[in-house]
């Protein structure tokens, strides 16, 4: 049967199923969807996991110590690449103590249960270390980006009300060091160095506190509502919003991990986002490890030879990875993947925003498989709409829902409520019921936020979407002015704010500009104060400005000048006009537009 191609104005066109293989080398986790679906609760998806007595749950505890329990502390839990090709292992055992190290190491330091643990790193051990040792400890963990510059990092660590960061020494004398002052919480900063790099003034070397503290921990009686992650992602206006998730997650981390990525213990797991975002830490540790699988942690950044390279040496069975990426495998050439032997692979994923069509259809041609694609976000935790090994790819679709999530898409009315839209191929937001386990719990400080994040029984997930006769869902964009650029939610506010420190700008606008590769990069607006005149040495000036402010991940790649930008009546910028002008869209209703 085929389908028409999604895209982002409608369907159009038509092309073939990528139909699920009548036979396997290993059957699926999920062989049969509608059975599944039908008989799922999230009760028995809690009992594959083992708890602590009393009913309590801890993350830390599912994914390290009953492995360890059961005879399996030897088995290689995550195997480290570092960037200047060094490899070691790490057990499970291994892991293990050293998490209870770092759980020691914040006893030792006054830090109390609940408080909050940032970490600001690449992809080394002591980050993993880091969140383990912080959830058996019974404190909370939340990972920032480490490409984020120093203003990202005051700002949420001013909201999460960090006391403790660890980083490195590079990166605190970079970034850290000089908003320090201004951070009244932050107790302690634990630093990593490297090669003979000092320990900074102000700072605890990480290193010699774990070798000085036992390794030994009895993990936190912590229980299913408690407080375990903080995860920021951005908005149209305000401040970062910190999005608060719970010990329970682990539940959908672990059961979405089988359904979705078919990930079992003997698999070789490479999850390649970077644990600053969401889907390196529910995906890249979490999950992985409830499974009791080995991880592939890589330090190096892309590189399409390399990945290769990684996929061909170490094996990998399962492959998790984000689709800027795999456009930029693309743009490699299908003939450079077909020169390394990637026959262990198994299954290959994508998240992060929609993956083109094309994408899918290219893996079956340069990987002998499809890439699969799903859905979710931050606030979701986990894994929400997926296509799944057993079950017929639609190409460019985000999939079918997990069991155990009811999706629907939703129009919304005059009077501030929600109606279910039942027909086929229409467009509206994705909504989702409350009460998965990994569903946020509030964003920090912000209820009101939070409140208008839900209406008549359902989570407004602000992406608009529609669903097919058949039940798959497709993504269509975003109901707000956030940006989707290589994956990461980028709010206009922040970059905004950041602009409009310059001397020169008067004003600033931000919004994502379509890309082949990222999805969507920033663009920026500005209009210019008395005295200033545009020039590229300007734009080269606030380009410059911004990445130091912002970082390479949130600032904008591109800068125009205008000499004023338009607004409503009211004073609020009309980005939707920015994105008109720029994309030749229609204009749409000016009615609000502010007069000259």
């Amino acid at each position: 049967m085929s389908v028409p191609e999604a895209t982002s104005h409608g369907y159009a066109g038509a092309f073939r199923v990528i139909p699920a293989p009548a036979s396997w080398d290993v059957t699926p986790n999920l062989t049969d969807y509608g059975a599944t679906r039908a008989s799922f609760t999230w009760e028995a998806a809690r009992a594959g996991l083992e708890g602590l007595p009393g009913g309590g749950l801890n993350i830390a505890h599912e994914a390290l110590d009953r492995h360890v329990a059961a005879g399996r502390g030897a088995h290689v839990a995550i195997r480290w690449l570092a960037r200047a090709g060094d490899r070691r292992d790490f057990t499970y055992a291994e892991l293990s103590e050293q998490a209870n190290r770092f759980a020691n190491v914040l006893a030792n330091l006054g830090v109390q249960r609940g408080q909050r643990v940032f970490s600001l790193a690449g992809r080394i051990p002591e980050l993993y270390v880091a969140a383990l040792g912080t959830w058996k400890y019974g404190a909370v963990f939340s990972p920032l980006f480490s490409a984020f510059g120093p203003e990202p990092i005051k700002q949420r660590l001013a909201i999460g009300d960090g006391r403790v960061l660890v980083t490195t020494s590079a990166l605190y004398a970079r970034k850290v060091a000089g908003i320090r002052a201004e951070l009244a919480g932050l107790a302690h900063v634990l630093v990593v160095a490297r090669d003979g790099e000092e320990i900074p003034a102000g700072t605890l070397g990480l290193d010699g506190l774990l070798r000085a503290a036992s390794d030994r921990f009895a993990t936190a009686a912590t229980m299913p509502a408690d407080e375990a992650t903080i995860h920021f992602t951005s908005g149209t206006t305000g401040k970062p919003k910190g999005a608060v998730h719970v010990h329970e997650a682990v539940v959908a981390h672990h059961i979405t991990g089988s359904y979705a990525l078919d990930l079992r213990p003997d698999d070789i797991f490479w999850c390649t986002a970077d644990p600053g975002w969401v889907t390196g830490t529910s995906y890249g540790i979490i999950s992985p490890l409830t499974h009791g699988l080995t991880s592939i942690v890589d330090e190096a950044e892309f590189d399409a030879e390399h990945w290769y390279q990684v996929l061909d040496r170490e094996r990998v069975t399962v492959w998790y990875t984000a689709p800027t990426a795999i456009r930029m495998l693309m743009r490699a050439g299908a003939d450079l993947a077909r020169s390394y032997n990637l026959s262990s692979l198994r299954f290959a994923g994508s998240v992060g925003e929609p993956l083109n069509p094309e994408a899918v259809v290219w893996g079956t041609e340069a990987l002998g498989l499809p890439f699969h694609d799903n859905w979710w976000q931050t606030e979701t935790g986990g894994i929400v709409i997926a296509n799944f090994r057993a079950v017929d790819i639609r190409p460019g679709s985000m999939g079918l829902p997990l069991p155990g999530f009811e999706v629907g898409i939703v129009d919304h009315r005059e009077d501030g409520g929600v109606s279910v839209i039942d027909r086929p191929d229409v467009d509206g937001e994705l909504a989702i019921r409350p009460g998965w386990p990994s569903m946020f719990r509030g964003y920090l400080g912000d209820e009101e936020r939070y409140r208008k994040a839900f209406a008549n029984g359902w989570y407004l997930t602000g992406d608009l979407a529609r669903r097919d006769g058949d039940g798959y869902y497709w993504f269509v964009g975003r109901a707000d002015d956030v940006i989707k650029s290589s994956g990461h939610l980028i709010g206009p506010f922040e970059v905004e704010s950041a602009l409009l420190e310059h001397v020169a700008v008067a004003e600033a606008g931000v919004i994502g500009k379509p890309d082949a590769i990222a999805g969507n990069i920033v663009k920026a607006f500005v209009s210019l104060k008395p005295g200033f005149e545009e020039s590229d040495a300007l734009r080269r000036e606030l380009l410059g400005h911004a990445r130091q402010r912002l970082g390479a991940a949130v600032a904008p790649k591109e800068i125009a000048f205008l000499p004023a930008l338009p607004r409503t009546r009211s004073g609020k910028i009309m980005r939707r006009l920015l994105r008109a002008w720029e994309l030749g869209l229609p204009e749409g209703d000016l009615s609000t537009l502010e007069s000259s």
